[in-house]
């Protein structure tokens, strides 16, 4: 039984990375649309668990959600192919760049995606943070409205920082730290595709850390930090994590939004480079609150509810975040 349980979630995830593969590597709209829904078929089984009522309630809003902005984008191509003689093509892309923002959670289509990932998993929501922006992005870059583009990426940075600010449940938190850092990813692809590779994988590094870390301790709350029995360095890997993934130098985090800003800058987008600037700000205050009410508030926890940690990965998890020190040296290395 245990085989066949596992041999289903490496078959379903198998056809998630693929299904991302048909997508960016189609050479038609309706082949990006059929790689889409085979993403999101794939992604369901994932999600759902018979034993956890709140991950089938994600995994029923994420298929509505999605089904919604899937058939929204396939009737946007027949229009689009309908009215190919018409000069509706400023039109039709703001049609499609909603419907592909819709896919991934960006606003203002926003409101379900903290929602499903509070019923998730941390494994699944690293997937839904990361792998599952990669289809829409791409295709977001081939025929993308500019000035809505840089509109949008201006919302995604004030909801993202401002949504944040409230919030106790940790994978909330994570979901509205996702919707901002999706503003520089999308100033990223704006610039080049290139750009958007580097701050994706830089990204990607550090929202797995996040959650494989979280995993670990089986931590949801933000009351959970505030365990005076904690080992210390718990919390200093936490310290350095969520700087690095709120920007601040000389953490690693910095490395890649600095890149961003430069081009930016070349380009003459300087609303958009003040915009991003504050909201890292404000990311920065919130990541610092937690951090220091982490190691100032403490409190002993039951007896009942101590946690032993003895996995091996937790030396390696702290090793990496070390390494985001360097950040700062690389990016001297870098730019000298």
């Amino acid at each position: 039984m245990n085989f066949n349980f596992n041999s289903n979630i490496f078959f379903f995830t198998f056809v998630l990375f693929f299904s991302t593969l048909i997508s960016i590597a189609s050479n038609s709209w309706f082949g990006c649309w059929i790689g889409l829904e085979i993403n999101l078929l794939s992604f369901i089984p994932l999600i759902s668990n018979s034993n956890n009522l709140f991950s089938n309630e994600a995994s029923l809003k994420y298929f509505l959600t999605q089904s919604i902005a899937s058939i929204n984008f396939l009737f946007i191509i027949l229009l689009k192919m309908i009215l190919m003689n018409f000069e509706m093509n400023n039109f039709i892309s703001i049609l499609i760049n909603s419907s592909l923002l819709m896919k991934m959670g960006s606003v203002p289509f926003h409101f379900w995606f903290p929602n499903i990932i509070e019923g998730l998993s941390w494994l699944n929501s690293f997937i839904l943070m990361s792998w599952q922006k990669i289809s829409p992005i791409i295709l977001l870059s081939y025929y993308f409205n500019k000035n809505f583009i840089i509109i949008i990426i201006m919302l995604n940075a004030l909801i993202g920082a401002v949504g944040g600010l409230n919030q106790t449940s940790l994978r909330k938190l994570m979901a509205f730290s996702s919707i901002n850092n999706l503003s520089w990813m999308m100033s990223s692809i704006m610039i080049s595709e290139n750009l958007w590779y580097f701050y994706f994988i830089f990204y990607s590094f550090m929202i797995s850390i996040m959650c494989f870390f979280f995993h670990i301790i089986n931590m949801f709350y933000l009351n959970q930090l505030f365990f005076l029995n904690i080992n210390y360095l718990i919390k200093i890997n936490l310290l350095i994590n969520f700087l690095s993934l709120g920007g601040l130098p000389p953490f690693i985090g910095f490395f890649p939004k600095w890149i961003i800003i430069n081009f930016l800058i070349y380009n003459k987008f300087l609303m958009l480079i003040f915009i991003l600037i504050m909201s890292s700000l404000i990311m920065l205050f919130f990541y610092i609150r937690i951090i220091y009410s982490s190691f100032m508030f403490n409190y002993f926890k039951l007896k009942w509810m101590k946690i032993n940690i003895k996995n091996k990965m937790f030396y390696f998890l702290n090793f990496i975040s070390l390494i985001s020190i360097s950040g700062m040296i690389l990016s001297n290395f870098f730019f000298l």
